[in-house]
């Protein structure tokens, strides 16, 4: 099926890159590529608008805002969304509009790719049920190299990361881990950005796995995680949804 889409974003550069980016890719028809969310808005009321990839960063309305407005008016109608932002703030409240995905700045093809198929299989599932029941669903789990081994791990069951050089630990409860020749990197790049938040060099926690957070450390059952300055500024949108 061929899916109409725009593309919202105020930077030009990026703009153009989003832009190659879906024509590049068959299934997609681009209808227009726009640097103002109130063009957006002025377009979805002429044009029957499938899926937005939205900045979320705009000068003249806040793309979470616009994508919230939509989601509240138009319900069922309304455009499913595609993130895109230069940091993980707003990947929680992301939830809350329903959104596809949630791409971080610099988006490469292969990560526009992935999220536009997901797009795809979700609109075929509308039109042809029966089919939809006999897909897989998306991943809720994560392939590990251990030993001779690739062994499956439930994505709910991990509790943090931790980085061992060439390998990592990845717990699944207080006292036991499974150690898998991978690094921190790659491993960061196959969670969902929703789930999972890397707050140290060498700690990726499960944000639904925190019980507590003081100042800038997390608890998670007995162990406390501090979160470096580096990754600080992601952090506070977990904060915010703490203190909502």
């Amino acid at each position: 099926m061929i899916i109409n889409c725009i593309i919202v974003d105020d930077d030009p550069i990026v703009l153009s890159l989003l832009q190659d980016f879906a024509l590049q890719t068959p299934f997609l028809n681009l209808v227009a590529a726009c640097s103002k969310a109130a063009d957006a808005l002025k377009l979805l009321e002429k044009e029957n608008i499938q899926l937005m990839f939205l900045d979320i960063h705009m000068p003249d309305i806040n793309g979470m805002t616009l994508a919230k407005t939509l989601h509240a008016h138009y319900l069922q109608k309304a455009p499913r969304v595609v993130f895109i932002s230069g940091s993980k703030e707003f990947a929680l409240e992301s939830y809350k509009v329903d959104a596809l995905d949630y791409l971080l700045k610099p988006v490469s093809y292969e990560d526009f790719f992935k999220a536009a198929y997901k797009a795809k299989l979700y609109f075929e599932g509308i039109e042809n049920p029966v089919k939809n029941e006999i897909q897989l669903p998306l991943r809720d789990f994560v392939v590990l190299k251990v030993d001779h081994e690739l062994i499956r791990v439930q994505l709910n069951n991990i509790l943090y990361i931790e980085g061992d050089k060439d390998y990592v630990k990845v717990y699944i409860n207080e006292n036991n881990f499974i150690k898998a020749l991978t690094t921190m990197k790659d491993i960061e790049k196959r969670l969902p950005k929703t789930s999972f938040m890397r707050v140290h060099r060498s700690f990726i926690i499960s944000l639904d796995k925190i019980v507590a957070i003081q100042n800038y450390t997390v608890r998670i059952g007995k162990i406390s995680i501090q979160v470096k300055e580096q990754y600080k500024s992601d952090f506070k949108g977990v904060l915010e949804q703490w203190l909502k």
